[in-house]
């Protein structure tokens, strides 16, 4: 694993998605250089695929409790969030 590619693994999803964002503002306002710009938006598709993955181990890990017809709790199940 590169060195630029362990910093990321290591990132929480906020601070990802923060550098994520400004990755994008800079790439739309076409404020840096080109051989800049490609640096930066390959992190940035690095950075995407590392919220992805944490964003569906969260999904993973969240569940809902289900309620029989007494009310009482009858068990979980993966939360559907669709």
């Amino acid at each position: 694993m590169s060195d630029a590619a362990a910093d990321i693994a290591t990132l929480p999803f906020e601070r990802a998605l923060a550098e994520l964002e400004s990755i994008v503002d800079q790439l739309e306002k076409g404020s840096v250089p080109l051989e800049e710009s490609i640096a930066i938006y390959e992190r940035g598709e690095r950075l995407k695929a590392h919220c992805d993955a944490l964003l569906k181990s969260a999904e993973a890990r969240i569940e809902k409790i289900t309620l029989g017809k007494d009310g009482s709790a009858k068990g979980v199940e993966p939360l559907d969030v669709e």
